[in-house]
């Protein structure tokens, strides 16, 4: 059997989660998000962010996190921003535009927007009422090509937006694989602190399902959970979710997993370096984009599967690997075992 390398939920859940679920199966609880585990996991996230003032709402995939958060926050003739490799661009079946909100593009090679990115759509949509009204800038950490923000970037993005009275969302399906990174100089709490609203993600980080969205802008709180049940994502059994992120929070389980998936990532990569292997991008998070020889990438696909991501030329391509919080020591060794004898 092959293995995967092509994302980073093909498997269930840390056996965390799986025990919790078990242990308080038949524990009678209140509904809709209300039941104790919600409450304590939601306590342990802003003990984490250190900033009590935050509301916390958890929805069961990072779809639905953007569309219910992009929707409710947005009038309807105020739009988003985002890079061209946006999640909410490419990956979710026109969700966003479904509600009646335009995505704005910005063709970016490593993924990240900064302010000097979004003047130039600032500057071009100043022909009031006859434009949509650009309100939201959406970024992702880690981004879909791997990269990741500095604090001094997301600083500085998050300055602009404040003077510019745009609201700045933070997609975290890969958070705790960005915030791990051995580059990222950022932490949870000021994550907190730059954006308005952040979510972080647990399908791709260890979770059966679930994201948990932190509105950090007291002005976006008010009447969110109207959005939440209109979009039919308050779950009557909203303990399903709870549970999993106060197992993942506990004793940072969550950081655990991330960093994990990365390091199996990096003994890939670094591996690939050493026999002078190129990259579409220089990401130190559990997603790499080698190129290589498209016999080469054959020779890989009889053992592993992975996306080829992009074509370079006739003779090479482009592949996405992802690591998992599950991926153990044998199929890496053995991946880089075939690159050791094939370059």
């Amino acid at each position: 059997m092959k293995f995967s390398f092509k994302n980073d939920y093909s498997e269930g859940c840390h056996p965390n989660i799986l025990q919790a679920l078990l242990q308080y199966n038949t524990d009678q609880q209140a509904g809709y998000g209300e039941d104790e585990y919600s409450k304590q996991a939601k306590k342990l996230i802003k003990e984490k962010i250190k900033n009590p003032n935050s509301e916390i709402y958890f929805v069961s995939g990072g779809t639905q996190a953007n569309l219910i958060v992009i929707s409710s926050v947005l009038r309807p003739y105020q739009c988003a921003i985002s890079a061209a490799s946006g999640h909410i661009l490419n990956n979710e079946t026109g969700a966003i535009e479904a509600t009646g909100h335009k995505i704005l593009s910005i063709e970016k090679e490593d993924g990240k927007l900064n302010p000097e990115d979004i003047i130039p759509i600032l500057e071009s949509h100043r022909n009031i009422p006859h434009q949509v009204m650009p309100k939201l800038v959406y970024i992702s950490n880690s981004t879909e090509l791997g990269t990741v923000y500095t604090l001094d970037e997301l600083t500085k993005l998050s300055k602009f937006c404040r003077e510019n009275h745009l609201y700045l969302f933070m997609d975290g399906a890969r958070m705790g694989h960005g915030l791990t990174s051995e580059i990222s100089d950022l932490t949870l709490e000021k994550v907190a602190e730059l954006t308005d609203i952040f979510y972080l993600g647990g399908t791709k980080n260890g979770a059966l399902i679930g994201e948990a969205i932190v509105i950090n802008n007291r002005d976006l709180q008010q009447d969110f959970a109207f959005n939440i049940k209109q979009k039919g994502a308050l779950l009557a059994k909203g303990r399903l979710l709870g549970i999993q992120f106060l197992e993942l929070m506990r004793e940072d389980l969550y950081f655990d997993l991330a960093k994990h998936a990365n390091q199996q990532a990096m003994k890939i990569k670094n591996a690939m370096q050493r026999k002078g292997v190129q990259f579409l991008s220089d990401t130190y998070t559990n997603q790499i984009f080698p190129i290589l020889d498209n016999g080469l990438i054959q020779k890989l696909s009889e053992n592993f599967e992975f996306y080829v991501w992009k074509k370079i030329d006739e003779n090479s391509s482009a592949i996405r690997l992802i690591t998992s919080w599950n991926t153990p020591d044998e199929p890496v060794n053995h991946f880089i075992e075939i690159i050791n004898n094939e370059l």
